[in-house]
């Protein structure tokens, strides 16, 4: 196992900068850093846990967190698990400092901006799939600030790990649902988030790629975007109805399923339309009970709000990435008969 004394003198550098390197200590020009990173790896270099643990708890660590406006109550529980990890790292003199956002790149900016004034070690992030995004967190990498994204991640981007649902499996599990619940000809609405957020556009291609094979019998018929708002997604899911009265299923694949089902109920089409949705918040419950909808899929919320945290102060304190870049959730299925 290889010492920071050795890995200085492969690098071609100070002891000190190692230290700064592997603890977190300080700037290093960011070529050096890689190359300092490249040859702990190889090298199998391993710190000293129990005393940088205890070197964290006098720094006084400070995680940040940016997520979803609460408007989506996916991310009360969500949130819920943040709060849970929070007190737990308290113990360790290391703070949570939690940002909720409008659903908008700019925010997010703005939210990261916040952060860094707030001088925080790591950020636990929601992102957009977004260029400005990735950029930003590329940049973080680069000062030493890592990210791990939740709930949903984007695409080659530096952020050292993901922890939700593995989206296209989920949105073929939907698919599968859907098939199982319909006979005859089936023409089906989708209702969205946004395509700007990675999750909601791979949900999407998992389940219209898992009903390739059944096309002659189940047709996508069109897709609205809703951007997870109750009243945009009563507004819009009326109007697909509207224009499309052939629609006997409808694909949920984001927030806005309370608003959407309403309008379902409101054009009296409850008893002609299967529906297939996600997440176990109260509302969506109560629509599973009353026969509204069909099946909803779950994605343990509590858990990609804490373990991003755990993640985190793990690479902070140790140094070491997490064992693996996704980190998926299970899926939970849940229909009017196991529905708690």
């Amino acid at each position: 196992m290889a010492t920071i004394k050795e890995i200085a003198a492969l690098a071609g550098v100070s002891r000190g900068t190692v230290d700064r390197v592997l603890n977190h200590r300080g700037s290093v020009n960011p070529e050096t850093a890689r190359k300092i990173e490249k040859l702990a790896r190889e090298l199998d270099y391993k710190p000293n846990r129990a005393g940088l643990v205890l070197a964290a708890q006098k720094k006084r660590l400070k995680l940040g967190v940016i997520l979803f406006s609460l408007e989506n109550p996916f991310y009360i529980d969500v949130l819920a698990g943040v709060n849970e990890k929070a007190q737990e790292l308290a113990g360790y003199n290391c703070t949570v400092s939690v940002k909720l956002i409008a659903s908008q790149v700019e925010a997010q900016l703005a939210a990261i901006d916040c952060l860094m004034e707030e001088d925080v070690s790591g950020i636990a992030m929601a992102p957009f799939n977004d260029e400005r995004i990735r950029k930003r967190i590329d940049a973080l990498h680069d000062q030493g600030v890592p990210v791990v994204t939740l709930n949903t991640d984007i695409e080659h981007s530096q952020r050292i790990a993901y922890v939700g649902s593995h989206y296209t499996r989920s949105g073929a599990t939907a698919a599968g649902l859907l098939r199982l619940m319909t006979h005859g000809q089936v023409n089906v609405g989708i209702v969205t988030g946004s395509s700007n957020i990675l999750c909601h556009t791979e949900r999407i291609a998992g389940f219209c790629k898992a009903l390739e094979p059944y096309r002659d019998s189940i047709h996508i018929t069109d897709t609205v975007e809703v951007h997870d708002d109750e009243t945009e997604s009563y507004e819009k899911t009326g109007q697909l109805l509207a224009i499309h009265p052939e629609i006997n299923a409808l694909f949920f694949a984001a927030g806005g399923v309370c608003g959407g089902c309403r309008s379902v109920t409101a054009a009296g089409r409850q008893e002609q339309i299967r529906i297939i949705a996600y997440d176990k918040v109260p509302t969506t419950m109560d629509l599973v009970r009353q026969g509204i909808i069909s099946a909803v899929i779950c994605q343990q919320p509590k858990l990609q709000g804490s373990r991003p945290l755990a993640m985190l102060f793990a690479y902070l304190t140790t140094g070491e990435l997490p064992e693996k870049e996704h980190n998926y959730v299970a899926v939970d299925i849940r229909i009017r008969e196991n529905i708690t």
